[in-house]
C-alpha cells in the first residue's frame, strides 16, 4: 500500500540543440552540468539524494556504454555508494524510471530520488541511427534491413486511421506546424531557431520530402542529444523541504495519477487486437484512463494542457482522440477548431513536443514531466499556459508498445 503522494521538487534539462560530439564532451560532462543546474534550481544538496534512476534506451549502441547508473557517482563525492539503476522501454524509458523512483518513495525505501533521462544520438549517421531505433520494434520481423523503420511503422498508424475513419495529410501537417511554432517560444528547444517552412522555400521543400509511406520529414521528431534531471520526494521529505522554504506543502506539485500498460511488440499484432475496439491503440487509451482515475480527473478538459508523445504527427493525431478531446477517429475536429493550439481550449505540446523541442529517446518522458512541473508552477516562460493547475502527459515506447500516462498538479 502506498505510504503517500510523490512530490516533484523541480529539475533542469540540457539545451536540446547541442551536439555533444561536436563540443568534444562525454555525456557524463553534460550529466554533471544538468545535475548541478537541477540542484541549484531546487536548493537541494547532493547529500539529500537517496537514490538515482536512469531512463535510457540504447547507450550501448549510440555511446558504446552500459552501466549508466555508476556515472552519477562521478558527479559529487557525496554520491559514493548511492544506489542507482537504469531502465529501458524504448522511448518510454524516462517514464519507467519515474515509475520506479516513485515506487521506491511510496515504499518508504528512500526519501528523495533523482530521475535522470539521458540519450546521446548524434554519434552515428542517419541510416545507422534508424537501424538502432529499429530495435524498439521487433527487429527481426519489422525493422531489419529497412530504411526508416519507425517512420514506416508510424506511417502505418496513419494508414490504420485512414482505413477506419479517413485521414487528411493537411491535418498532420497542421500538427507539425503548431509544434514548430510552440518550440520557438522554448529557449531549450532543438528547433527554436529553425526557419519557418511557411516563409522559407528551402525549409518547406525539406519538410515535404517523403521518408516512408505518408511520413514526410516535417512529420518526424528530431534526433537529439539531451539530458533531463528531475527530483522526486516522499511526503515527509517534501513537507520539510517546503517548511525550510517558507511555503505550504500544497504549493508543491505532485504526481496526481499514473497509468502504465504494455501492448504486444509487433504493430500488426496491435492492430489485429484492436480490430473490434473503437480505439486504434486500446492499451494506450487505458493507460490514460488509469491516470485520470487515480488523479480524480473526470474528463480531459479538467486538465489545463497536455505534453504528448509526437514522435510522428500520426502519434499526436492518435493521442488527441485517445485522451478524449474528440470521439474515436475525430481528432481532426480538435485540429480544425484550434483546440490544441496555444490559447485554445486544451493546448497540446506548448513546449514544442518531440517534433519541435527534440526527442532524446530515453530523456523524453523525464523532460515531459519537467515541463508539466514548469506549467503548474507558472515557470514555463514564453510557453506558459495561463493559469495552469493540472497537466497531463503521455509517453510511448515502440509502436505503441509501452504507454505511460501521468497527471501532474498541486
Amino acid at each position: 500500500m502506498a505510504q503517500g503522494p510523490v512530490y516533484i521538487l523541480g529539475g533542469a534539462q540540457s539545451d536540446f540543440a547541442r551536439n555533444w560530439n561536436k563540443e568534444g564532451k562525454h555525456f557524463v560532462e553534460v550529466l554533471r552540468e544538468t545535475t548541478t543546474e537541477a540542484l541549484t534550481a531546487t536548493g537541494l544538496e547532493p547529500r539529500d539524494i537517496g537514490t538515482a534512476h536512469f531512463g535510457n534506451f540504447a547507450a550501448e549502441l549510440y555511446a558504446k556504454q552500459g552501466q549508466l547508473g555508476a556515472f552519477f557517482l562521478e558527479l559529487d563525492p557525496a554520491f559514493a555508494g548511492l544506489p542507482t539503476s537504469r531502465h529501458e522501454a524504448a522511448c518510454a524509458s524516462g517514464s519507467i524510471a519515474i515509475l520506479a523512483a516513485s515506487a521506491d518513495l511510496e515504499a518508504g525505501r528512500y526519501d528523495c530520488a533523482a530521475v535522470i533521462g539521458l540519450e546521446q544520438m548524434k554519434t552515428v549517421d542517419t541510416a545507422t541511427g534508424g537501424d538502432f531505433l529499429g530495435t524498439a520494434g521487433w527487429y527481426e520481423r519489422e525493422c531489419k534491413g529497412k530504411d526508416y523503420p519507425f517512420p514506416r511503422l508510424f506511417g502505418r498508424l496513419g494508414d490504420e486511421y485512414d482505413k477506419r475513419f479517413g485521414l487528411k495529410d493537411e491535418h498532420l501537417a497542421h500538427i507539425s506546424s503548431i509544434n514548430y511554432s510552440n518550440a520557438r517560444r522554448n529557449p531549450l528547444a532543438q528547433t527554436r531557431g529553425w526557419p519557418r517552412a511557411e516563409s522559407d522555400p528551402n525549409q518547406k521543400s525539406k519538410f515535404q520530402q517523403v521518408l516512408a509511406g505518408r511520413i514526410r520529414v516535417g512529420d518526424c521528431s528530431q534526433v537529439t542529444d539531451g539530458c533531463t534531471v528531475l527530483f522526486l520526494a516522499a511526503e515527509k521529505f517534501a513537507a520539510d523541504y517546503a517548511r525550510r522554504r517558507g511555503i505550504k506543502l500544497d504549493d508543491l506539485p505532485r504526481i496526481l495519477g499514473w497509468g502504465h500498460h504494455t501492448a504486444r511488440m509487433e504493430f500488426d499484432a496491435k492492430v489485429a487486437e484492436s480490430k473490434d475496439n473503437p480505439y486504434v491503440l486500446p492499451h494506450t487509451r487505458q493507460a490514460i484512463l488509469d491516470a485520470f482515475r487515480r488523479a480524480g480527473v473526470a474528463s480531459v478538459f479538467d486538465v489545463d494542457g497536455i505534453e504528448t508523445h509526437d514522435c510522428f504527427t500520426t502519434s499526436e493525431y492518435m493521442a488527441i482522440d485517445h485522451f478524449g478531446l474528440t470521439g474515436p477517429g475525430e481528432s481532426w475536429k480538435a485540429i480544425e477548431e484550434g483546440v490544441i493550439e496555444m490559447g485554445g481550449k486544451l493546448p497540446i505540446n506548448p513546449s514544442g513536443g518531440l517534433i519541435g523541442a527534440g526527442h532524446p529517446v530515453g530523456a523524453t518522458g523525464v523532460r515531459q514531466m519537467l515541463d508539466c512541473y514548469r506549467q503548474v508552477t507558472q515557470r514555463a516562460g514564453e510557453y506558459q499556459v495561463e493559469g495552469a493547475k493540472r497537466f497531463a502527459m503521455l509517453n510511448i515506447g515502440g509502436s505503441g508498445t509501452t504507454s505511460c500516462a501521468f497527471v501532474v498538479g498541486r
